[in-house]
């Protein structure tokens, strides 16, 4: 380099200017790098949170399903996520068959068999791996009258009390039985009308009501389906003591009560898409939790054992996230 003496100014090499603009240019890019892995990592922990409660949802969920084979023969286990089925079917105690099946709040599961216009119960258990382990009877809870298809079960969470639906033609029964004693509650109607979708919420029992009416042609139908809610530890004798929560939405027929009271869960089926949908008893606004395509009518929504997760019965058995096979199954819990 050298001296101006007219200014007193150093004259700088050409390259000299590039070392500003050099380390301008590395800190843009460590910036820009920076940046960019705190926005990787943003992303992964957005990605992360928004399949927490998918992945929470998935532990909380059973891993096994048990169904009433549709001849009532057995009772069949089947793994959630596989469809395949676990161990051996359960034979039907001899001379009955198996109608309706309820998981309890332990894991294990209660389920109804009828012959000789008498239905009992028993209680299935199942091994860690879900094979099939014992089934033992409910030896003073039973229940007198007729069991139909239209028949109903639904066991409390902790198994105490037992309610079964029966018909005398178009005419419905309640029987709540407690299931230590068999000490006996019993509600029942003079109208035609189908009692379904049974489901406990403490000391409170909800069901569907849905009055039957005949069409021109003989052919029975039914009109608009209502939830309703009916004290067990309340009088007995008529179904008219029970009260009207709500009125299904259109195309609605199956609902139940969650266990806190608070939100009726309702499946709508139309034109083989389901919609699966909480609803406030107190008008706040309808959420949907979930849309599938069916291959059927849905029949039944249970709650899990857990609480935490609903079974839908439409042909196939329908969870949030999978489809496991059930065309073969006249009832499933799980």
């Amino acid at each position: 380099m050298r001296d101006d003496p007219m200014d007193g100014r150093r004259e700088n090499p050409p390259w000299r200017g590039l070392i500003p603009i050099a380390v301008a240019a590395a800190a843009a890019l460590f910036v820009g790098g920076g940046m960019d892995v705190v926005h990787r990592h943003q992303r992964a922990a957005e990605k992360e949170h928004e399949a927490a409660p998918a992945a929470e949802s998935r532990k909380t969920e059973p891993r096994f399903v048990v169904g009433v084979a549709e001849s009532g023969t057995a009772l069949i286990v089947r793994d959630v996520r596989s469809g395949a089925d676990v161990g051996l079917p359960v034979a039907a105690p001899q001379g009955r068959r198996f109608q309706r099946v309820a998981a309890l709040k332990d894991g294990s599961y209660v389920v109804a068999s009828y012959a000789g216009r008498a239905v009992t119960f028993h209680r299935l258990t199942l091994q860690d791996n879900g094979r099939p382990k014992d089934l033992g009877d409910i030896p003073k809870a039973a229940v007198p009258g007729v069991s139909t298809s239209w028949s109903d079960l639904a066991v409390s969470p902790t198994g105490d009390r037992i309610a079964y639906v029966t018909y005398q033609g178009a005419r419905s029964r309640v029987d709540v039985v407690a299931a230590g004693t068999g000490v006996h509650r019993v509600w029942t109607t003079k109208l035609p009308a189908r009692v379904s979708s049974l489901s406990w919420s403490g000391t409170t029992l909800s069901f569907v009501w849905s009055p039957v009416v005949r069409s021109a042609g003989g052919k029975v139908v039914e009109s608009k389906h209502q939830l309703r809610t009916l004290n067990i530890d309340g009088p007995t004798g008529d179904l008219k003591l029970s009260k009207a929560v709500l009125t299904l939405p259109k195309d609605g027929t199956t609902a139940i009560l969650s266990r806190d009271g608070k939100t009726v869960f309702a499946g709508i089926v139309k034109n083989s898409q389901m919609s699966v949908q909480a609803l406030s008893v107190v008008g706040e606004p309808t959420k949907v939790l979930w849309h599938q395509k069916v291959k059927d009518e849905l029949t039944s929504l249970d709650t899990s054992h857990t609480g935490k997760a609903l079974l839908a019965t439409a042909g196939d058995l329908y969870t949030a996230d999978v489809a496991v096979p059930g065309e073969d199954l006249a009832d499933a819990a799980w």
